[in-house]
């Protein structure tokens, strides 16, 4: 049995909106990024949502809307993809990397308040595998310490915190539509945000900072006159991807039960095994299930993290690690940074391995990959 780290759930709804773009004759930004901007805004109870191109870019455009300077510091988690630490130094600030909670991977709350200083400009909580950050905390320093909030949802689409949709508790949220992600568009990203001046500059940068975007330049009525307010960058998305994201969205609720049962079926199977440690949620969060992250105990195996993923992959079986810490790239070599200064970001890289977790993932192949991991550890157990 072949079984791949994720396949996209896409059906002919997909394919016939697509199909309607392209008969349109407007397969740039045009009125179908408009509808699914609205579309998620609604779902996510944000006052405002702007589409871009990738999750970085609305990160990137995040940081832009808040006045980001060269020297001000941005507090990022280690245990992160590294286009969260990318967009920092986009603007000449510094990455002040902090450790996470070593059962979530999550932004550790005590790390994130001893890394402030007087050049603290704003955090970006990760919300790791779809599970929101302890975000109460988190906004109560942010707040008391004029601090902006910038949360990384990459994998977060739906989740929930104490009852409130991610995308509507910090200043700004990113979320990806990348191909691997709960909805996808093959390529791109939303910003939300309930402040409207920020929601009206990304706007505008998205796209070359020109006043007025092509559809409204070359509609019926529209006029070829434009200004440009302020250099901006080429990061809107097209009609085409947007009309897939218009169907991924409506299937959304449907597509994260289905991720659910299995993260449901996972843990039954993986519990009471003493060679292996699952992912908690904590009480009053609801997570998104983008992935499935295992932790071994390899404490009691004779083989490593990456000996396993070979066996799992000897197997038919796709695995992934999420993430590399980022102190350990080369392009944080002098930067002070060492490992053992994060000794649970430490824990976690030599441990986990994230298992195919995506809808139409059936019974009998979501059996197949608990009970080949549960045989590859009991065949290595001390």
């Amino acid at each position: 049995m072949i079984i791949p780290f994720h396949r996209a759930f896409l059906d002919d709804n997909e394919i016939n909106s697509v199909a309607e773009v392209l008969k349109s004759g407007w397969i740039t930004m045009g009125e179908k990024t408009f509808e699914f901007e609205k579309n998620f805004a609604s779902y996510t109870g944000a006052s405002h949502a702007v589409a871009v191109n990738s999750c970085t870019s609305a990160l990137h455009l995040a940081l832009k809307a808040i006045d980001l300077q060269p020297g001000d510091e941005v507090i990022i988690p280690a245990i992160t993809f590294i286009a969260t630490w990318e967009v920092i130094t986009y603007f000449g600030a510094v990455p002040v990397v902090a450790d996470v909670e070593k059962e979530t991977h999550l932004l550790d709350v005590d790390s994130f308040l001893k890394n402030i200083t007087p050049k603290t400009k704003a955090v970006i909580p990760v919300h790791y595998s779809g599970q929101p950050c302890d975000m109460d905390p988190i906004m109560g320093i942010a707040r008391s310490k004029n601090i902006w909030v910038i949360e990384d949802a990459a994998h977060s689409l739906p989740a929930y915190y104490n009852g409130r949709a991610v995308g509507t508790i910090g200043d700004i949220t990113c979320f990806s539509f990348y191909a691997t992600k709960t909805i996808t568009t093959g390529e791109g990203g939303m910003l939300t945000t309930d402040n409207p001046q920020i929601a009206d500059r990304v706007k505008r940068l998205r796209l070359h900072g020109i006043s007025r975007d092509a559809w409204n330049r070359y509609s019926s009525g529209g006029s070829w006159k434009y200004d440009v307010e302020e250099a901006g960058y080429k990061y809107n998305p097209t009609d085409i991807s947007s009309a897939i994201g218009i169907e991924q969205l409506k299937k959304s609720n449907e597509m994260n039960k289905m991720r659910e049962e299995i993260a449901s079926k996972y843990n039954s199977c993986f519990a009471k095994n003493d060679l292996v440690e699952i992912y908690p949620v904590r009480e009053g969060r609801i997570s998104s299930w983008h992935l499935y992250p295992l932790k071994i105990k390899i404490e009691n195996l004779t083989i490593s993290r990456d000996m396993f993923i070979e066996e799992m992959k000897a197997q038919g079986i796709s695995t992934s690690v999420h993430f590399i810490p980022l102190y350990r790239f080369s392009c944080f070599k002098g930067s002070g940074y060492l490992p053992k200064d994060f000794p649970n970001s430490e824990f976690i890289f030599s441990r986990e391995v994230s298992i195919p977790i995506y809808p139409g993932l059936n019974n009998k192949e979501v059996d197949y990959v608990a009970e080949t991991s549960l045989n590859i550890l009991e065949k290595y157990k001390k």
